[in-house]
């Protein structure tokens, strides 16, 4: 795979996103670019900006929000592992992720299911219940 500077090969943001495989499809990156969802050097940007090697590009996808610097360009799509050479996720951004994700799962954990369903018996006094608090 060539990771050439910008020098030999220019290559939209949009275009970027999708090789190193953030989005599936241009068009999402494109639309993620243009809701807000993607800031290249602390700033909203345009689809057809311009990459540069070194350039920090912040990405939020569902509950995560990534910092990621850009080590090479490439406007090809290829393999996971070979896509992973083009950035580097930087150390705070890994770090705050995963802070983010224990809180997530400590919340969930917090909130028990019941033990069992109700049986008919259960189901029956519920209804009795209901029916006598809306009279």
């Amino acid at each position: 795979m060539k990771a050439t500077s910008t020098e030999d090969q220019k290559v939209r943001l949009d275009k970027w996103l999708w090789a190193s495989r953030f989005y599936k499809t241009r068009s999402l990156a494109k639309e993620a670019i243009e809701g807000g969802k993607v800031h290249y050097n602390g700033q909203r940007t345009k689809p057809g900006k311009i990459v540069e090697a070194g350039a920090k590009v912040t990405l939020r996808q569902g509950w995560q929000e990534k910092i990621v610097v850009i080590d090479g360009i490439s406007d090809r799509r290829r393999g996971a592992p070979e896509a992973q050479t083009l950035y580097h996720e930087t150390s705070e951004s890994a770090k705050k992720r995963e802070e983010l994700a224990w809180q997530r799962k400590t919340m969930q954990a917090a909130q028990l299911p019941p033990a069992r369903r109700p049986s008919k018996k259960d189901r029956r006094k519920i209804q009795r219940f209901r029916e006598e608090n809306d009279l």
